[in-house]
């Protein structure tokens, strides 16, 4: 299995920017995806979830209103829209997949990405 996370990595405050992760060696429409960011000196916290079909999303506090999860199930993808950054969305966002319903907790998630840096400048 292999998630692959690619977007541009660094944007000003306030600016935009979207991540995709696309997947390979599994049937993508059977997991809901999330992605978590860790910034330094940080843990890993839960950004945003889709389940498999997208008929639902969960996201952080943090990042209401302002990041919203899709999926195209046809492509095996999922994105992460981020509008409105801040310097605090500063972090490695990873993408994750997970067959069962624990949709924002670390542990849920059964196969990670190796990570992207996003940096957002004040």
């Amino acid at each position: 299995v292999q998630l692959q996370a690619c977007g541009v990595g660094l944007v000003q405050a306030g600016g935009s920017l979207r991540l995709s992760c696309a997947a390979s060696g599994l049937t993508f429409s059977s997991y809901a995806m999330g992605w978590f960011r860790q910034a330094p000196g940080k843990e890993r916290e839960f950004v945003q979830a889709i389940t498999w079909n997208g008929d639902r999303t969960y996201y952080a506090d943090s990042v209401k209103g302002r990041f919203t999860i899709s999926r195209d199930n046809a492509k095996n993808t999922v994105y992460l829209q981020m509008n409105s950054l801040k310097p605090e969305d500063t972090a490695v966002y990873y993408c994750a997949a997970s067959r069962g319903s624990r949709y924002t907790a670390y542990r849920g998630y059964d196969y990670w990405g190796q990570g992207t840096m996003v940096t957002v400048s004040s």
